[in-house]
């Protein structure tokens, strides 16, 4: 077993990895309906020489190519002639890593719409045609360049947190397939971070080997950069990444709530959904993932033990956060010798929001090959589409507000 405490940051990165990222991301791609812009911005950012990539196509032929390749630092999109921009910005924010910075020409002249999109969506800036060279290299360069007008906010994706009532509820299972379907179904970055650091299931349930360096970032920040993390992380498909640990059980990890931040930080800047896996119970130092989560899992099963320690995590909830507000699945519904549904909301004093069937054979065969379970049954499948679609369709249904702002670092 590694031991990570005894290596330097760079020998840990270095270390063997299933598949390690690459980091490809181009500079600057511009997406342009027409060529007098396509022209005009060539000229203006002539500088860029091969850091600048031009493709003719509004912001409809953006959403297509980004949902299958790397997202630009600077991403420059046409939405001319889109019957509702807003609804195509979101599309796009779907498919980009959160911290892209967007600069939007269109054919809207009206100070409304640029307030909405620069202020309300967190767009860096707006242009409308025709473009001149003056312009661009005025408002759109310093974005590239990197000077940002004014002073932006922490950009960041959404941290859903994932939690057992206790060892056994399915946790791992849950909270793998979720990263799976949410990278599938949404086109967006996702990261699945196994905070099981000694007892893990993640890497099995995916066919694939930890990572080195996840015990460092979280004890030792001073010494974890993006660079650092990028190495640490392990490609599971082209959205998808997973952090995990395989630590030795007489070397128990540290974590640090510094630590903590850090990584959140710089998974944040970089994935649409972070989906982490907790402990159960956490270390003290996870406990803040709780306040940073915009959704808190608990997963249960159908007895008396994870109804009385359902009630436990919602007090440990109100404590650290202030609210005992999570999303509860039930696992294993309908098990032989299990309790009723009607009866475990009795037990909780509330209704269960989600419910997955009983079917031990295929999720365990699924876990032996290395396969996610979503991908070999058709019932466990549509249980999780159903979840998929409460954790992402919260962006959705906030397109106006702040989920794309964060997008878009604002």
């Amino acid at each position: 077993m590694l031991d990570l405490e005894k290596k330097t940051a760079d020998e840990a990165a270095a270390e063997p990895a299933a598949r390690p990222i690459v980091l490809s991301r181009p500079l600057v791609a511009a997406y342009t309906a027409d060529p007098e812009a396509e022209a005009t911005l060539r000229t203006a950012m002539a500088d860029l020489a091969d850091k600048l990539t031009l493709v003719r196509g509004n912001v409809s032929v953006a959403i297509r190519e980004l949902a299958r390749s790397p997202t630009p630092q600077v991403l420059i999109v046409d939405v001319s002639g889109t019957s509702d921009p807003l609804v195509a910005l979101d599309d796009l924010a779907g498919v980009c890593e959160p911290d892209v910075k967007v600069l939007v020409i269109g054919d809207r002249t009206d100070m409304g719409f640029y307030r909405e999109i620069t202020r309300g969506l967190g767009v860096v800036e707006y242009l409308y045609k025709p473009l001149t060279r003056d312009n661009v290299a005025r408002l759109f360069l310093p974005a590239v360049h990197g000077r940002m007008p004014g002073g932006a906010e922490q950009v960041g994706g959404r941290v859903i947190t994932v939690s057992g009532t206790h060892g056994g509820v399915g946790t791992t299972t849950v909270a793998v397939n979720l990263a799976v379907q949410l990278a599938e179904s949404t086109r967006g970055y996702v990261a699945l971070l196994d905070l099981n650091l000694q007892t893990g299931a993640a890497t099995t349930m995916l066919g694939v080997k930890a990572g080195a360096g996840l015990r460092v970032a979280l004890e030792e920040p001073e010494r974890v950069d993006a660079l650092f993390l990028e190495r640490t992380a392990v490609n599971v498909s082209d959205r998808l990444r997973l952090l995990a640990a395989e630590e030795a059980f007489e070397a128990p990890p540290a974590p640090t709530a510094e630590g903590v931040s850090r990584l959140m930080t710089l998974l944040r800047r970089r994935f649409n959904y972070i989906v982490v896996d907790m402990p159960t119970p956490a270390d003290a130092a996870l406990l803040s993932l709780y306040t940073m989560a915009q959704l808190r899992l608990l997963v249960m099963t159908p007895d008396v033990v994870s109804i009385r320690d359902a009630a436990r995590f919602k007090a440990m909830l109100a404590a650290v956060t202030g609210s005992d507000k999570a999303v509860t699945v039930l696992n294993h519904a309908g098990m032989p010798g299990g309790v009723a549904a009607n009866l475990v909301e009795r037990g909780l004093q509330s209704k269960l929001d989600f419910q997955i069937p009983d079917i031990p054979k295929h999720l365990a065969l699924a876990a032996d090959l290395g396969v996610p379970a979503a991908a070999r049954n058709k019932t466990f499948c549509a249980a999780m589409q159903a979840l998929t679609k409460e954790v992402s369709g919260v962006r959705v249904g906030a397109r106006r507000g702040g989920w794309l702002s964060r997008l878009f670092g604002r």
